[in-house]
């Protein structure tokens, strides 16, 4: 099954509420733009920013059977259920929406906690969704500044920014979010 951009689009919006999916858009006009900045391809990137969401809004007990019965990622499940739409969101991608571009998968898959050796797409789409236009948190707009110069730049600050939110809320941070943090310095600290 192949679903065409308008009919992905009308499937997607209608699992989460208008809100989601404005800044679902968001993402997807960020994402486009990463993309022609960073020389990625604009479609593959719009294609995972229309799909990373398509979980968030799914019942918590929804998404721990489609982790469980599907062998995903157990070890997810000892983190915080707000983690849980991404993995999920990347199976449904491919399974539901016939998907079958891995660097897709794993931008929807890795989109809210990174990991290490991210690749660009993943890059660009987890980027976008700090970025895209309707956030409004502090430091977003020192994120979308340094976007604009490095896409590691960019990403380093906003994982950052999530670290230190978790931690001043004494949070558990999920393991592979520091590890992606820890590869982006490295590989800027080669690049010197």
């Amino acid at each position: 099954m192949e679903f065409s951009r308008e009919a992905l689009i009308e499937a997607v919006s209608g699992q989460m509420p208008d809100k989601r999916w404005k800044h679902t858009l968001g993402v997807m006009e960020s994402a486009v733009k990463l993309a022609q900045r960073y020389g990625a391809d604009p479609q593959r990137a719009e294609t995972a920013a229309i799909l990373h969401d398509v979980a968030k809004y799914w019942p918590v007990e929804r998404m721990r059977e489609i982790i469980e019965q599907n062998g995903l990622s157990a070890e997810l499940l000892k983190y915080d259920k707000q983690l849980w739409h991404a993995e999920v969101g990347a199976y449904t991608a491919e399974h539901d929406y016939g998907i079958q571009d891995t660097e897709v998968l794993d931008a929807i898959r890795y989109h809210t906690s990174g990991r290490e050796n991210m690749g660009l797409l993943e890059r660009i789409v987890c980027l976008a969704d700090y970025i895209e236009p309707g956030r409004d948190f502090p430091g977003v707009e020192e994120i979308r500044r340094l976007s604009k110069v490095s896409l590691e730049e960019g990403l380093i600050a906003g994982l950052d920014s999530t670290i230190r939110v978790l931690l001043e809320k004494r949070r558990v941070v999920f393991p592979l979010t520091v590890l992606a943090r820890n590869d982006l310095v490295r590989t800027l600290e080669d690049k010197l």
